[in-house]
């Protein structure tokens, strides 16, 4: 279940319209990939939990009035998995992980694997609220999702390169950009096309499970500015373009 964890005047003002409509990400997200999420946990015999950081940094009274209601120098914190690894390889993802048993899940789990991936400084993050648990079958997970507001970002890198092969922090207002949004599709079998919301930024493709979570964050927090809907491209094309697996 989704659940606020600061009261509305510990929101950044841009962010407030997001907090109150966590029902609406989830909704946003429940179709993602042309499959239903109970087909999707249907695909899962044992899923395992984890959580990631969806971490927002802004000017706390920016201008919001332009560009989707984002402030200029708003940005979420996203990472790009190592080529070597297993499984999401080479993907853009939120910073994140598996469940420890110590952890105060999700909100622990989140803020450790953070830490771990990128050395961000935990001391200045906030957590806000958290959303509902979401199948990611090709990976075994279900992923919690832990919103939060960071005002004055603490530096971040590559803490390791097994792990993690770059940090960054992406411009909300070039993921709200409409040309910088379209569809990507694959055959995944059986018949079966997997199409998804997809983001061209910062020389990267972020898709998949975190493309999705962004599309719906968008939508849901009153960030969306029309975009074409109907361009629908090729992932491995997409992925080649920028050089990811």
């Amino acid at each position: 279940m989704t659940q606020v964890l600061v009261p509305a005047t510990s929101v950044p003002p841009w962010m407030r319209g997001l907090i109150a409509n966590l029902d609406g990400v989830t909704r946003s997200v429940e179709d993602r990939g042309g499959m239903t999420e109970r087909l999707m946990r249907a695909m899962m015999r044992s899923p395992r939990p984890a959580a990631v950081l969806v971490l927002f940094s802004g000017d706390w009274n920016g201008d919001a009035t332009h560009h989707g209601g984002v402030p200029a120098d708003a940005e979420v914190l996203l990472t790009q998995r190592a080529a070597t690894l297993r499984n999401h390889s080479g993907q853009v993802a939120f910073p994140g992980g598996a469940r420890d048993p110590e952890d105060d899940f999700p909100v622990g789990t989140a803020m450790r694997e953070a830490v771990e991936e990128t050395g961000l400084d935990p001391a200045g993050v906030s957590e806000l609220a958290i959303l509902d648990m979401f199948p990611v079958p090709p990976s075994g997970f279900e992923v919690s999702p832990v919103l939060a507001y960071w005002p004055q970002p603490s530096e971040v890198g590559v803490v390791d390169v097994g792990e993690t092969a770059r940090v960054t922090r992406v411009s909300v207002r070039d993921l709200v950009n409409p040309h910088n949004r379209f569809q990507v599709q694959r055959t995944i079998g059986g018949g079966r096309v997997y199409q998804g919301p997809a983001f061209a930024v910062d020389d990267m493709l972020v898709w998949g499970f975190t493309g999705g979570m962004l599309a719906a964050i968008i939508e849901a927090a009153g960030w969306e500015i029309p975009w074409d809907k109907s361009d629908s491209r090729d992932l491995a094309g997409e992925l080649e373009k920028v050089g990811q697996e």
